[in-house]
């Protein structure tokens, strides 16, 4: 009898332990009521990068907003990250019993909505990807494969970490913001953004450019079932953007693309035209 308690005990003991070492994928907030939305930010960036955009939403829906293990403050977890956070996420819709909850993600987020898209295309509804593609790596090279970007030196995860720790702190968010300039106009909105980045595991910041450059979606992206809205940006034209996300998107059986007279950020670039958008998508066939 001891014997049984002492190892009862001790089998308590490790659970509790694994429990204590538990870090979730993600942290969600939960703001509104109605129809569930799962709304996942770029790289780096906080859920807070929803904001406006939620409160365009909360009125009408129930807006599930994510910020990634890693990100923004959010405490890290081990390799691989975004196929964790892709796992627990169809996980979560579960969990919470969503009825067929709507995505919209932005940029990696996109990438993501994609994912949890043609992984359970049984479980999610209607997809909103802003600015982000299923294949990052093949986007000015198209015969682009995951196996090439693997076998790629420069991706190697001990020398992409080392080379994102080695950044010095001081001055980071300064010269960050200057660069974030090239994806977003205005300078305030760039510096909550560089702030967000400096908030971020570094390690998290190498392992998750490696996993998103390596992972290839564009043949599992047929297998989604919901309306797809793509809203692109400029890159260097309107042709441009309409070409590249026309090849990226091909397999996606219903979609339709847009272009804004944007850079990167267009939920903040171009808010109005963006607004009228996602609620024209949202409310169509309802």
């Amino acid at each position: 009898m001891k014997r049984f308690l002492l190892l009862l005990g001790t089998l308590v003991a490790l659970v509790s332990l694994t429990q204590a070492q538990y870090t979730p994928a993600f942290r969600v907030d939960v703001i509104g009521q109605g129809q569930p939305i799962i709304l996942i930010p770029g790289y780096s960036c906080s859920g807070a990068v929803w904001k406006e955009t939620v409160d365009q939403l909360k009125g009408r829906y129930e807006c599930h907003v994510v910020t990634l293990a890693g990100f923004a403050g959010v405490p890290a977890i081990e390799s691989p990250i975004l196929e964790t956070v892709k796992n627990e996420l169809i996980a979560y819709t579960r969990e919470q019993q969503l009825s067929k909850p709507i995505l919209i993600g932005h940029s990696l987020g996109a990438f993501m909505s994609l994912w949890l898209s043609s992984e359970a295309p049984e479980l999610f509804g209607k997809v909103i990807a802003v600015d982000g593609v299923p294949f990052i790596s093949s986007m000015f090279n198209p015969a682009m494969t995951a196996d090439s970007m693997r076998r790629n030196p420069q991706l190697d995860p001990e020398l992409v970490v080392r080379n994102f720790k080695s950044l010095p702190s001081e001055g980071f968010i300064e010269r960050t913001a200057q660069a974030m300039l090239y994806q977003v106009n205005d300078t305030a909105r760039a510096r909550q953004i560089a702030t967000w980045q400096f908030e971020s595991d570094r390690s998290t910041l190498g392992l998750t450019l490696i996993e998103i450059s390596t992972t290839d979606l564009r043949k599992a992206i047929s297998r989604i079932q919901a309306p797809v809205l793509v809203l692109g940006s400029i890159y260097n034209n309107k042709e441009t953007s309409e070409r590249i996300l026309g090849q990226q998107y091909a397999a996606v059986p219903h979609k339709t693309i847009k272009i804004a007279d944007s850079k990167h950020f267009i939920m903040y670039d171009q808010a109005k035209w963006f607004y009228q958008e996602i609620s024209a998508f949202l409310t169509e066939n309802e």
